[in-house]
């Protein structure tokens, strides 16, 4: 039985850059590598990415009074992780920690284990923009006021088990979501619409938009549902890594998030010459990604064009916090002490 709470690269690789454990909610590359930047992408998908966004703690995004922009804090991927010559993305900028999606004026769904408490939460900044957007260009990595925003409160968070679950392996796994308040509402960018009649099938066709291990934006289709049976999250063959946790999982042919990215099989592997390259497996090998269905927290988003009904969501002030996975509470210690 694998455990899904690992940690495959030595702390002090990347003890310079993380202070969360999203990192060691592991995720891999199923069949051919499908994550492409979002100037290869069609204008909708654009549209759906713009509404994306990257989870920065604060120390990391850095105003400048002078010229009134933030710039972000990166180091480059390929020696942040040792990677090997000619790995994927090896030589752009990474430092987001966890990814998430606009379905509120001001709401940003997540995933638990990205924000854990108000004090992570005050430490966070949500960063809309970190993306390649020109093939001959760099990452946006300075940006206006109005792609900067910080984390108000928690609406609502929820980090436990599959009830009923027959399986060992499933009753430490289940839900894992957040949704939090921002601390004002969203300019120029659209909430994203989510699936409020969920029925979810074996083979369907999944995308995901995010972060992985902090990098600028990539957008990954070609993926599908194995599993849709458990009943707070599937699992699908998308290609994600650490930092794509909250991440929004869309279906392919409506367009509407079908659930948050939080969790799957080990990112990278070490190899015989000293250097780290990709975990890859066959496209229906591995234990694929978990995704929190968005039917377990749709009560919680407004519907489009009652966006006033946020504020009635609000006053309701719920944070669930429940039955934390075997081994989380105590990794979780561990890896703050280190990174902070």
């Amino acid at each position: 039985m694998k455990r899904t709470l690992k940690a495959t690269l030595a702390l002090s690789v990347i003890s310079a850059m993380f202070s969360t454990a999203s990192f060691a909610y592991e995720k891999s590359i199923y069949g051919n590598d499908d994550r492409v930047e979002l100037f290869s992408a069609t204008p909708k998908i654009s549209e759906l990415a713009d509404s994306v966004v990257s989870f920065w703690s604060s120390a990391k995004v850095q105003y400048d009074s002078a010229s009134n922009t933030f710039s972000l804090k990166t180091v480059n991927f390929g020696d942040a992780y040792k990677l090997c010559a000619g790995e994927k993305f090896r030589e752009q900028p990474m430092g987001a920690f966890c990814s998430g999606s606009l379905v509120g004026d001001d709401l940003i769904m997540t995933a638990g284990h990205c924000i854990t408490d108000q004090a992570k939460c005050d430490d966070t900044k949500i960063v809309f923009g970190f993306a390649l957007k020109d093939p001959n260009g760099e990452a946006t990595t300075k940006m206006g006021q109005e792609a900067v925003y910080s984390c108000k409160k928690i609406i609502t968070r929820f980090l436990g088990s599959e009830p009923g679950s027959a399986n060992p392996e499933g009753q430490r796994l289940g839900p894992d979501y957040a949704l939090i308040q921002l601390d004002r509402k969203v300019t120029g960018h659209k909430p994203l619409a989510i699936n409020r009649g969920q029925n979810l099938k074996k083979g369907a066709k999944m995308m995901v938009i995010g972060h992985p291990v902090g990098l600028p934006l990539k957008i990954a289709a070609s993926a599908s549902i194995r599993d849709a049976s458990p009943k707070g999250y599937f699992v699908a063959d998308l290609d994600t890594f650490g930092g794509n946790s909250g991440s929004p999982v869309f279906n392919s042919s409506t367009n509407l998030i079908e659930g948050i990215l939080v969790r799957g099989d080990e990112d990278f592997k070490s190899t015989p010459d000293g250097c780290t390259t990709v975990a890859t497996y066959p496209q229906n090998g591995g234990r694929g990604e978990d995704v929190t269905k968005v039917s377990v927290l749709e009560s919680f988003i407004p519907k489009p064009g009652k966006e006033s009904e946020s504020a009635e969501i609000i006053s309701r002030d719920v944070q669930a916090v429940i039955e934390i996975p075997e081994g989380q509470e105590d990794f979780n210690r561990r890896f703050e002490a280190n990174f902070q």
